[in-house]
């Protein structure tokens, strides 16, 4: 009985520490939306400013709409959840290796820690180029369908909804952020073996294929998003056989180093 109750504690310890490090994650978030609540209409005016842009080129008068009284309330709640969820990334992902690493050997701490760092800044970069590049461009495809009207036609005008838009951009963004994720992802199946740069280099007309894909159901439906987005899958592509190349390489070389090792 008393070798069952100690086989035990390693686990309860493990799941002590995983609710410890939860209930901070949690807690972190929680007081990041309390404090970002106050300012979400001034974090939504960032988010609607592309389409602002566009509008004031269109000429002034424009404006979001709401159809339910308590839409715009509901949306700042969501906003700056979402908001917070983006900010507190880097502690809960501090969170995540204080957890998993003293389970880890040296190797493996060095192995995961880039790919820890990578994660964020890839996000980053995929958003940031939704928001200042193909945002601008889509919503001004996108508002060409305005009918003027005259004589005998109704005309017809865009008045998005607050929490539309909000879920449009918020949408745009995480799609491109996934995307920029790619390197990552493929680095880490190289790394367990599931995949090679070989192989990589031999599907490469079949990642080409699939990225335009990917970029045709994701962007909205104008070509020059479409074919930017496709055009970054591919570079990420070509970047990510380059990193898996580089993962084998030392792989090889650890492996010679064992090998001389256990003849001396």
């Amino acid at each position: 009985m008393a070798d069952t109750e100690e086989s035990k504690m390693p686990l309860l310890d493990h799941l002590v520490e995983l609710r410890s490090r939860l209930m901070w994650s949690v807690a972190i978030v929680i007081g990041l939306f309390i404090a970002i609540f106050p300012f979400a209409e001034y974090v939504y005016q960032f988010l609607v400013q592309p389409l602002a842009d566009v509008f004031d080129e269109m000429g002034g008068g424009r404006r979001l709409i709401f159809t339910a009284l308590h839409e715009a309330f509901f949306t700042y709640i969501k906003l700056s959840l979402i908001t917070a969820l983006f900010v507190a990334f880097p502690f809960i992902s501090m969170q995540f290796w204080m957890f998993v690493a003293p389970g880890l050997y040296k190797h493996e701490k060095t192995a995961l820690a880039p790919f820890l760092v990578a994660t964020p800044v890839l996000f980053f970069m995929g958003g940031a180029m939704v928001y200042y590049l193909v945002m601008p461009w889509a919503y001004e495809f996108l508002l060409n369908f305005e009918l003027q009207g005259g004589e005998g036609t109704l005309p017809i005008v865009s008045e998005p909804k607050v929490n539309e838009y909000l879920s449009l951009s918020i949408n745009l963004i995480f799609a491109f952020g996934i995307c920029f994720e790619l390197p990552v992802v493929l680095s880490l199946l190289g790394r367990i073996g599931i995949i090679n740069s070989e192989g990589m280099r031999e599907k490469r007309k079949y990642a080409i294929l699939i990225a335009f894909i990917v970029a045709a159901v994701i962007t909205p439906p104008d070509v020059i998003s479409q074919v930017m987005l496709a055009s970054v899958l591919i570079c990420l592509y070509e970047i990510s056989i380059f990193s898996v190349r580089l993962i084998e390489k030392k792989r090889v070389e650890n492996s010679e180093k064992e090998d001389d090792e256990d003849d001396d």
